[in-house]
């Protein structure tokens, strides 16, 4: 880690070698399952490295027009990789270029794609189910809670459409293969009558699959299973386990002080560079820490913005932390690039690669300039 001081802070380090170990473990998955995996950009598109993602993935997935443009351009195009797009409600000026530029179109119920097949007719369309079975505890991250918005209850399924070719559910968050063969058999049992008719069936993201812990034999009898009993293709999403720990948020501490207890200001900031603290809420790790009162001295650490809630968590170290040290959040590869945003005016963070030849090699700096074009 002897890069860390040679960066600009704050930043994002990819790490390249750790990236590749994560799709060296994916394509095993595909090659053994006979699945094909997709990288969900909304986790990850850090397009520096599609060339290297191309490589092991069968293509990437989309949220929007934006994304889909990026995988086109980025990855479908220039490797002849596939190019997905889901989106809840598609914008009618928007549609005929998707339909360009996405073999594979997945609608969140029947009367969206009733609405838009006739523009979709080089697309191979799906509609999104929604099992309503649960098995994750976050209400923000669990498609089949109550009123959910996303996917097709089978109350509101009656027949297959004409025209549809597969079936799109995605109800996982962070989770092992064992979520994934209970939602199955829920899966199965609403829309099981269904799975004669379909060329494909896309069982989403949130699958945890380069975890040290996740069961991928399991997952890999699971896909084999399925193949084999319908006959139909099986596409897997993910989007963190792509870069799960491979990459970094360097920062400086900028002040110390006391109020009650320790406090350190950074310069990198839970509202504005890893938004996720907040909104899931999670505690992200810190390289050569510990839970707060484990190590001698314990600090809440803060970003630089006024937010009072921008709080990153409670930390404790070996050493005092002081003016001009850094700290090195850990997993920050994933979201926090995708998700970041300029409250405040706090600059965005730069983007670095770690080459797995050792090289850094700077890959985005940001400056007024990308805050100003935010705004009118």
């Amino acid at each position: 880690m002897d890069w860390i001081n040679k960066v600009e802070t704050p930043c994002y380090v990819i790490d390249e070698r750790r990236l590749r170990e994560n799709l060296e473990i994916l394509k095993r998955v595909r090659e053994e399952s006979g699945c094909k995996i997709l990288l969900a950009q909304k986790a990850y598109s850090a397009f520096a490295t599609y060339p290297l993602i191309a490589q092991y993935l069968d293509g990437c997935t989309a949220s929007g027009l934006y994304e889909a443009r990026l995988g086109y351009e980025k990855m479908a195009k220039p490797f002849g990789r596939e190019n997905h797009i889901f989106s809840p409600a598609y914008r009618d000026e928007e549609f005929d270029e998707i339909a360009k530029i996405c073999g594979h179109i997945s609608f969140n119920n029947i009367r969206q794609f009733e609405k838009f097949k006739d523009r979709a007719k080089g697309a191979s369309c799906g509609i999104r189910i929604n099992p309503e079975h649960s098995t994750q505890e976050h209400g923000i991250y669990d498609p089949c809670g109550e009123y959910s918005r996303l996917g097709t209850t089978l109350a509101n399924f009656s027949e297959l459409p004409d025209g549809v070719k597969g079936l799109h559910f995605h109800t996982l968050c962070e989770q092992n293969a064992d979520a994934l063969v209970e939602t199955l058999a829920a899966v199965e049992k609403k829309f099981g009558k269904y799975f004669g008719k379909i060329k494909w069936l896309n069982m989403g993201g949130g699958h945890h699959i380069t975890r040290p812990d996740y069961d991928r034999e399991l997952l890999i009898k699971t896909v084999n299973g399925l193949r084999e009993k319908y006959g139909f293709e099986v596409y897997l999403e993910p989007g963190e386990a792509i870069a799960l720990n491979a990459g970094y948020l360097v920062t400086t501490v900028l002040d110390t002080f006391k109020n009650g207890m320790d406090i350190a200001i950074t310069d990198a900031s839970a509202a504005c560079h890893m938004p996720d603290v907040l909104e899931m809420p999670y505690r992200p790790n810190i390289q050569a820490s510990g839970a707060a009162g484990e190590k001698s001295f314990t600090y809440r650490l803060g970003g630089n913005t006024c937010l009072a809630g921008d709080i990153i968590g409670d930390y404790s170290f070996d050493n005092a932390l002081s003016e001009g040290g850094r700290l090195v959040f850990e997993d920050m590869a994933i979201y926090s690039m995708c998700k970041n945003n300029t409250f405040n005016g706090v600059a965005l963070p730069s983007i670095y690669l770690l080459k797995e030849s050792g090289e850094l090699s700077l890959l985005k700096k940001f400056g007024y300039e990308d805050f100003r074009s935010r705004l009118s």
